[in-house]
């Protein structure tokens, strides 16, 4: 929930200028400009997303936007389960799942969020906190629906702290979840893009990217510069 429509016009603007070498890009404006910046995306090779997408194909939930509505905004992904909205919001893994089928159903590509808190990394538990994350959408939707989808691993922890995660720490999650994938479909366990979630920057991006399980990025405050964000897609 940052800037405003100028903002939000002038990041565009400044990405669509940009050389984002062979990366594939997707930008999430607040759903209030999905629109205007749709617009902007016609016939480039940027995608558009949604931050959030409601459980529920229609009806009586006031302030929700369903699948089909962002559909016809012209958007191909929506965030779910992202960490803000779990802690703050109180999305449990069981409301996260359900967003993660709708979105499917709608036509739409889910970026399923899975992380730890630093609370729970220090108690070791991180392996079973993201397994339990995952393990929710696929028994909501099935292995396909994983495979259907892309996955991003936010270590809570080192989101807007300035803390990121080594990238062998990083490397090691990502590894967990392939291989989790694989127990039930190893073939697309190697298609399923797999992204980092956690401060990743121009300064940390191709070390980070160069980790053999790390597909790309979901990026947070970097994303809020057009040449920091482009500078991360070079480094793709």
């Amino acid at each position: 929930m940052n800037g405003n429509l100028q903002t939000a016009i002038d990041l565009v603007e400044g990405i669509k200028a940009g050389d984002a070498g062979k990366a594939q890009l997707a930008v999430c404006p607040p759903a209030v400009y999905l629109m205007k910046v749709g617009g902007m995306l016609a016939h480039s090779k940027i995608a558009l997303g949604a931050q959030n997408v409601c459980d529920r194909e229609s009806g009586a939930f006031t302030g929700e936007i369903s699948a089909q509505m962002l559909k016809e905004c012209g958007c191909r992904y929506a965030i779910v389960g992202h960490s803000e909205r779990r802690a703050l919001y109180g999305e449990s893994d069981q409301l996260v799942a359900a967003r993660f089928v709708m979105a499917l159903q709608g036509g739409i590509t889910p970026i399923l969020c899975v992380g730890e808190t630093l609370d729970e990394r220090g108690r070791g538990v991180t392996e079973a906190v993201v397994a339990r994350q995952l393990d929710a959408a696929i028994d909501a939707g099935g292995i396909a629906s994983i495979v259907q989808s892309v996955i991003a691993y936010e270590p809570v922890w080192a989101i807007g702290t300035g803390k990121v995660a080594s990238p062998d720490q990083a490397q090691a999650v990502h590894a967990f979840i392939r291989e989790r994938i694989a127990q039930l479909d190893s073939e697309g366990a190697q298609q399923v893009k797999i992204l980092y979630g956690g401060s990743m920057n121009p300064a940390n991006a191709a070390e980070l990217l160069s980790q053999p399980d790390i597909d790309g990025g979901l990026i947070g405050g970097a994303a809020l510069k057009a040449d920091d964000f482009l500078a991360i897609a070079q480094a793709i």
